[in-house]
């Protein structure tokens, strides 16, 4: 088994050089940094963790908190995370809020207990919890802006903008907007930059919030019966998109055949429902290794050049639009 003193002689520098970056100290030049955890790979070096906490007081883990894992998207987000601190020999201590702030704060107190070094965390909504004031850990956020906090996420208003354009070469002007929860600020760029994209074009036929979950509300289901009009359904996420599919589908209603949908941030579920969903496509591989390595730099000591990092997104166009004027499909 490898030892600190094969990855200095790999690398050409001393032993408390290799030791310091092992240890997360903020000692070191980031090339050194690199060299010494490449070498470490490399040789199949594998830390005694217990020493190691019992010696600096740190533990090599971070928390990940995540609002919902009934959610595809947030297991496919917490991969991503647990690929990257893997690599980078951090331990993953995953926390479910359930949906639920009362799951929230107990998810911080289970992570404090176990004297988590870091956290990456997803907001449930605006209100934080009580016991994060004594965390006194490096907090870095995904997807939900708050103040005071390094966050990470995909540029939403990009996504709104995508969307219109699309909405607008397909040929549909008359919109229905099956928005996300209004309290979380990411659901309201999306909505927010579709509608004042091209506001004397696309006219919103009528405008309903739905949960992230996906659960459709009765005013949901109503304003998918009547439809008054729109021939085009713009859903806050892929979850609503897929409820709204499937809603649409019980009372008769074709689509794309009688009425166009689109989701937002490429589930994998969004490739295998019929018809295959058009959707706008979030980088989560790119956002759970950016929020590592911002949560990892603030364990070493170093400062964040940015508080927020933004990721492009990109519109997959599959079968669940129809091009107005395009013969629908044969029943």
């Amino acid at each position: 088994m490898a030892t600190v003193k094969d990855i200095a002689a790999a690398v050409g520098v001393s032993v408390a050089t290799v030791s310091n970056v092992l240890n997360d100290r903020p000692n070191v030049g980031r090339a050194n940094r690199q060299k010494v955890l490449r070498a470490a790979k490399l040789l199949g070096y594998r830390p005694n963790r217990s020493a190691q906490a019992m010696r600096t007081g740190r533990t090599r883990a971070i928390g990940l908190v995540l609002p919902d894992l009934t959610n595809p998207f947030f297991p496919e987000l917490a991969q991503a995370v647990e690929n990257t601190a893997r690599s980078l020999g951090l331990l993953v201590c995953l926390i479910d809020s359930q949906g639920r702030a009362d799951g929230e704060s107990d998810g911080f107190a289970l992570l404090m207990q176990h004297a988590v070094d870091g956290v990456i965390w997803c907001p449930l909504g605006p209100r934080l919890p009580a016991n994060l004031k004594n965390l006194a850990r490096p907090v870095v956020l995904i997807d939900r802006p708050r103040p005071g906090y390094p966050v990470v996420h995909s540029d939403y208003k990009m996504g709104g903008r995508l969307l219109a354009q699309y909405a607008l070469r397909m040929g549909h002007t008359r919109v229905g907007l099956l928005s996300g929860p209004p309290n979380i600020e990411s659901a309201r760029q999306r909505s927010d930059c579709f509608v004042n994209a091209y506001p004397r074009t696309i006219k919103i036929a009528w405008e309903v919030s739905v949960g992230f979950d996906g659960v459709l509300t009765p005013d949901a289901v109503d304003a998918l019966e009547r439809r008054r009009g729109a021939t085009l359904i713009v859903a806050g996420n892929d979850l609503i998109a897929i409820s709204a599919m499937r809603c649409l589908g019980e009372h008769g209603v074709s689509v794309p055949g009688d009425v166009s949908i689109t989701g937002f941030d490429n589930i994998r579920w969004t490739d295998v429902v019929t018809p295959r969903l058009t959707t706008i496509a979030q980088p989560l591989g790119a956002i759970g290794a950016k929020a590592v390595e911002l949560v990892q730099e603030r364990m070493s000591g170093e400062r964040i050049r940015s508080r927020r990092t933004i990721f492009d997104v990109a519109l997959i166009e599959r079968d669940s639009v129809r091009r107005i004027g395009q013969s629908r499909p044969a029943a």
